[in-house]
C-alpha cells in the first residue's frame, strides 16, 4: 500500500493497472508539405528572421527527411504511439501546454472577413470525442486521459531529458500528483510561477494573476545549461555591486559577467488586447 492519486478508470474491476490503449500498428503519418529551403517570394522576410531560414546553415545541417523541425496534426496520443518505434527514449525536451478548464468544449466564434459578422462553429464528431474522453467524467476523465499521455511522454524522454508541463490553479494539484508517480518525485526540479500582471476587474476573490509551469526530468542524468538562461542585472543591483563588495567576516560578492541566475517567478506580462499577437487562446 502506498500514498497514491486515483480515479475512476486507473484500475480495472479487480484491482489490476489498466494499461494505456494504443493501435495495434503505428498510424502512418501522412507528408502534407516540406519546406527545405525559403521560396524567392519569402526570401525578403526571411532575411529579417536571421536565421531560423538561413539557406546556408539549413542545408549544412539538414537533409531532406531529417526529422527537425516536423509538425504534425492529430489527436496527440495517437500521434506519439506513433512515434515510439522511431524516437522512444531519444527526446530530449517536452514542453505540454493541457486544457486548463473542467468542462470547456470545442465550440467557438469565427469571424468572416473584415467585417463584424461572426458564426458560431459547433463541434465536430471527432472535437465531441474528444470532449467525451476529455471531460465526460469531469476530472476523472481529464486524469486518465493526462495519465495516458504523459505515460507515453515518460517512454519518449531520453535519461537526460526534461519535461514542462503548464497548468492553472483548477487542476494543477491533480497534475503534480500524476508526475509525482509517473516521474518519481525525486526527479521534481522546479515549480516555476508565471506571474502576469494586469487591471483585475472587482471579484469575490484575490485576482488569479498566474500560472504554473512543472519541471521534472526523466533521471538524476539531465541536461541543464545554467549559463544559457540567465538574465541581465536591475539597475539597482549594477549600482550597488559595480564593486565587488565586503560582508562581514571577509565574504566578497559581485556580479557575474554573465548575468544573474534567474528564479521561479517570472514576471511577463500578457499580450496586449491591441496587439497584433493577441489571437484569443487562454495561453
Amino acid at each position: 500500500m502506498k500514498t497514491e492519486l486515483v480515479w475512476e478508470g486507473k484500475y480495472d474491476e479487480y484491482g489490476n493497472r489498466r494499461p494505456v490503449k494504443l493501435p495495434t500498428t503505428p498510424l502512418p503519418l501522412q507528408r502534407i508539405e516540406t519546406i527545405d529551403v525559403p521560396r524567392d517570394v519569402r526570401k525578403a522576410e526571411a532575411n529579417q528572421q536571421g536565421l531560423l531560414f538561413d539557406e546556408t546553415a539549413f542545408r549544412q545541417q539538414h537533409h531532406r527527411d531529417d526529422f527537425r523541425n516536423r509538425l504534425i496534426w492529430g489527436d496527440n496520443k495517437l500521434v506519439m504511439a506513433s512515434l515510439l518505434q522511431e524516437f522512444r527514449g531519444k527526446i530530449d525536451l517536452i514542453y505540454i501546454d493541457p486544457p486548463f478548464d473542467v468542462g470547456a468544449d470545442f465550440t467557438m466564434k469565427i469571424q468572416i472577413g473584415d467585417d463584424s459578422d461572426e458564426v458560431q462553429k459547433e463541434q465536430s464528431i471527432l472535437e465531441a470525442v474528444a470532449y467525451r474522453d476529455t471531460w465526460g467524467k469531469g476530472v476523472d476523465s481529464y486524469l486518465h486521459m493526462m495519465y495516458e499521455r504523459l505515460t507515453l511522454m515518460r517512454e519518449l524522454l531520453s535519461e537526460r531529458g526534461s519535461i514542462y508541463v503548464h497548468c492553472d490553479w483548477r487542476l494543477m494539484h491533480y497534475i503534480r500528483g500524476l508526475l509525482d508517480e509517473l516521474f518519481d518525485n525525486k526527479n521534481f526540479r522546479n515549480q516555476i510561477v508565471w506571474y502576469y500582471p494586469h487591471m483585475t476587474p472587482a471579484r469575490k476573490h484575490i485576482g488569479r494573476k498566474h500560472d504554473i509551469i512543472f519541471w521534472y526530468t526523466k533521471s538524476e542524468n539531465y541536461v541543464f545549461n545554467l549559463d544559457d538562461i540567465r538574465e541581465p542585472y536591475d539597475e539597482q543591483t549594477i549600482k550597488r555591486y559595480k564593486k565587488p563588495v565586503v560582508f562581514p567576516g571577509g565574504y566578497k560578492a559581485k556580479m557575474n559577467e554573465r548575468g544573474k541566475i534567474p528564479d521561479d517567478v517570472w514576471k511577463i506580462p500578457p499580450v496586449r488586447n491591441v496587439s497584433q499577437e493577441k489571437m484569443d487562446f487562454p495561453t
